[in-house]
């Protein structure tokens, strides 16, 4: 047993199946998810859980597993997340509605007692049963609203008994993200049928229950959000006639699929669109949408204007205009500046591309087909390898917007925030439950200002391996000042 100092880091990552040497990984946000300081949007969320008679007691408790460390890493409460589950079989049984518990422990706690029903697989009758009933306002769902998010995860393991595809369609018309978890011999096409698009997001496989535990992660920062995450963030769109009209709607697509990641409100992220060609057009400026939807529609109305790339008038544009506050930009707010081109600029790019990242703008550079990469890498922030993507081919884009992450969020920093009591207690318990070490290797730490990251090098894990890394200090201002 190793010897418990006053005050621990913990520094969690957990791999997945494929996982390989090394992989980087942000240790603070993983930190701040164990110490409970990562708040989560407002969602309703309802897991809607498959325990027909192929589903072993024993495969049921790894399901149980999953499903409480996926609440461990919310921000539970009425004013945050809610959580309910069904569970489902032949018939249907409403085990937590939205309104019965208000406390993450009192959720977990009631999660542990859930028995399986064990006979037959209505997983359409369970996705009714959830959009007429566990997602009503009688059973603690929210009034609809831009600003609470609708969200079911499914789980299953066999070919349902009944139409999956119509009712999946109506929750999804009703504004219910639908996230479908496949485990074992279950129906693909039956996962693709439930699950809202983007599929490569929604829809999930698993070879066993044994590692269903490694999805964990990715559900926990689904619903991670800054609570001071505003940012302003522009789209700077290459119109030329190089695009061709069918790619442009891709791009479209494309740009829709990014806005669905970003927190979409008067207070956090604003956005703007510029399309470009010969010329520069504002189809418009950061702040005009306040929701989702309003803005999607604005940018799926955007049309085509062919002609040249003058991308370098373009950046100029970014930095003179979209970002100014006549332009909407607000004084104080992360500035996100995302460029796509499919070709060569027709003018100089250098000197507007340094301007921008100058007033501290953080760039996205994402070029397609015949688009020069010295230019992508120039438009760039640094580390250039995270802010620059290419791809020969328009369908490919969907890729480059599962990669992209805009991370905006200003993480509480372990060595100054005012829970470090409870994030020392929650490093404690995990030390007490540690039953496996493996060695890591900590790249740097200076732990002195907001800009600075842990970062590690995590040695390969098989799929079911939480890789825990804690390092001793003596004090708490040894623990504020040290280098590692």
């Amino acid at each position: 047993m190793i010897p418990s100092p006053p005050l621990f880091l913990l520094l969690l990552g957990l791999m997945g199946a494929h996982a390989t040497a090394p992989v980087s990984v942000d240790l603070r946000t993983a930190a701040a998810m164990a110490a409970g300081l990562c708040n989560t949007r407002p969602t309703d969320l309802v897991f809607i859980v498959d325990s027909s008679r192929s589903v072993r007691p024993s495969e049921f408790e790894q399901v149980k597993v999953f499903l409480a460390k996926v609440i461990e890493g919310l921000d539970v409460g009425p004013d945050a997340t809610r959580v309910g589950v069904v569970n489902y079989a032949s018939r249907v049984k409403n085990e937590l509605s939205l309104k019965t518990h208000k406390t993450k422990a009192g959720l977990v706690k009631a999660v542990t007692k859930i028995e399986p029903l064990s006979t037959g697989t209505m997983t359409g009758l369970a996705i009714q049963f959830a959009l007429n009933v566990a997602f009503s306002e009688a059973e603690g769902a929210r009034v609809k609203s831009p600003d609470i998010s609708k969200v079911a995860i499914i789980v299953t393991d066999g070919r349902p008994q009944d139409n999956v595809k119509d009712v999946a369609a109506r929750a999804r018309d009703a504004g219910i993200e639908l996230y479908a978890i496949g485990v074992g011999r279950v129906d693909l096409n039956t996962l693709k049928q439930i699950a809202s698009e983007q599929l490569d997001d929604h829809v999930d496989y698993v070879e066993s229950y044994s590692v269903i535990e490694k999805l964990t992660k990715k559900f926990q920062e689904a619903f991670c959000a800054c609570s001071n995450a505003a940012t302003d963030v522009v789209f700077l769109i290459d119109g030329s006639k190089s695009v061709r009209p069918e790619n442009f709607e891709l791009v479209k697509k494309w740009i829709n699929q990014i806005v669905d990641k970003l927190d979409v409100s008067e207070t956090k992220a604003h956005v703007g669109l510029v399309q470009y060609s010969s010329s520069v057009k504002q189809e418009f400026p950061l702040g005009r949408y306040n929701n989702k939807k309003d803005l999607k529609d604005a940018v799926k109305k955007m049309a085509y204007m062919e002609r040249g790339t003058m991308t370098g008038q373009a950046l100029r544009y970014l930095s003179d205009s979209s970002f100014a506050p006549a332009g909407g930009a607000r004084p104080g707010v992360a500035k996100v500046g995302i460029v796509f081109t499919d070709g060569r600029s027709q003018d100089y790019i250098g000197d507007a591309a340094k301007k921008a990242k100058e007033q501290g703008f953080k760039m996205y550079a994402v070029g397609v087909g015949n688009a020069v990469e010295d230019e992508l890498r120039e438009i760039a922030s640094q580390p250039t390898g995270e802010h620059y993507f290419y791809t020969a081919d328009f369908k490919a884009m969907t890729a480059i917007a599962k990669k992209l992450q805009i991370n905006i969020c200003q993480e509480e920093d372990p060595c100054e925030c005012d829970s470090v009591v409870k994030f020392q207690k929650k490093v404690e318990e995990a030390l007490q439950a540690l039953t496996k070490k493996t060695g890591g290797r900590v790249e740097e730490d200076r732990c002195t200002g907001e800009q600075d990251r842990l970062r590690t090098h995590i040695p390969q894990t098989s799929p079911t391996t939480h890789t825990l890394f804690l390092l001793p200090v003596e004090s708490e201002e040894e623990f504020m000042t040290s280098e590692l």
